[in-house]
């Protein structure tokens, strides 16, 4: 049987991986700053997250969500405290980041009773029914999902999400603290405050997106905490489980719950709650926030200088290089050249950097002396 093929692919087959590194089949060595997409946080088979999901595996992997776990409670306790988040939110645990989006705008519709969401231009939010619907790219939204009540505005105009509010039938603002795949724009401090106070003006939920923002990124552990506002709803997952599939919803706690609200097979399992655990438990005891904080300088500093950089966007280890020319051949010259993985977006221009969070000086030496060596 043939693979259903909508996934260009680059020529390469890791075998093997460790830390900020993976080996292919052919015993070749790559420096990985891309992280699958943002995904490995704490490191590839970082040896507390293995020894932790090896200890599950021997035990239970998986029951429903019918009895009792209370690694789901461990793993809300431990996520309460590391974010600061645990006074104000509580976490519904699901598989994918997409899955969180489409539960966290299902959950503002169930609170107010109204449907439109407002979404913002180059944003993406995952592929799921909602989801994709919130999403500023009309070639991967198909006509089922087409119908749902979205509108899409510039980022940083207020005053337009403002007049689209006060129509009264909007659910949600969803915006990402910093875009991924739509190029790292970030809104600012003074957008995200002013779309706060007219969400809360008219019952309106603030849903913050930090699937990809999330667990330590941006250097803090939420990137949308460098504005000083606060969510109604939070979906998060790429960094949660270093490679495991898991995500989540924090979600406020006026918000009230009922049994049968939200529901998932997979979500918060035992296997993938001692992943997440895991996660936390190595951000905290590693300071891997500071560790991001102090690479992101050192990275801007070096590469601030590069021949035909224009801008280095983003905050923490979610960066972007901004060229005077289309990435696509620097992007095949790095991973077939020089042994590097990197990422896209759709600005052709822009390089992605998502390395792991205990990415280190010398690793971003090797990334600029081979950027120096082609550009």
């Amino acid at each position: 049987m043939k693979l259903f093929d909508v996934y260009p692919l680059y020529n390469v087959t890791p075998v093997k991986a460790e830390g900020c590194y993976v080996w292919d089949d052919q015993n070749e060595k790559y420096l990985d700053l891309y992280g699958g997409h943002a995904v490995i946080s704490i490191g590839h088979t970082h040896p507390h997250f293995k020894a932790a999901l090896e200890e599950q595996l021997s035990n239970i992997a998986f029951y429903s969500n019918a009895i009792q776990n209370p690694l789901q409670q461990e793993l809300s306790d431990k996520l309460g405290a590391l974010s600061g988040c645990g006074d104000d939110f509580e976490l519904f645990l699901c598989s994918t980041g997409a899955e969180a989006n489409e539960n966290a705008i299902k959950v503002a519709s169930f609170y107010n009773k109204k449907s439109r969401v407002i979404a913002f231009k180059n944003g993406f939010h995952g592929r799921t029914s909602a989801a994709v619907s919130v999403t500023d790219n009309k070639k991967i939204i198909a006509p089922v999902n087409a119908h749902n009540p979205v509108t899409i505005l510039p980022l940083n105009d207020s005053e337009a999400v403002r007049k689209e509010i006060e129509k009264g039938d909007v659910t949600a603002v969803i915006v990402e603290p910093i875009q991924g795949v739509g190029g790292l724009d970030e809104p600012t401090t003074e957008f995200l405050k002013e779309i706060r106070k007219i969400t809360e003006e008219n019952n309106v939920c603030l849903i913050l997106d930090e699937v990809q923002t999330g667990f330590g990124r941006s250097g803090k552990f939420f990137a949308h905490q460098y504005h000083g506002i606060k969510a109604d709803i939070i979906p998060m997952a790429k960094g949660m489980g270093n490679g495991f599939p898991i995500g989540g919803v924090l979600i406020s706690k006026h918000i009230e719950s009922w049994h049968g609200m939200l529901g998932t097979t997979f979500g918060g399992s035992h296997l993938a709650c001692a992943a997440g655990i895991a996660v936390l438990d190595v951000i905290r005891k590693e300071n891997l926030m500071d560790n991001v904080v102090e690479i992101s300088e050192y990275f801007k500093k070096e590469v601030a200088n590069l021949p035909g950089v224009k801008k280095v966007k983003g905050k923490g280890l979610m960066l972007g290089l901004e060229f005077d020319f289309e990435v696509g051949d620097l992007r095949k010259k790095l991973i077939y050249d020089e042994k590097i993985f990197t990422g896209g977006a759709m600005n052709k221009k822009l390089l992605r950097i998502l390395p792991p969070l205990n990415v280190t000086q010398q690793d971003i030496d090797l990334f600029v002396q081979a950027l120096k060596k082609i550009v």
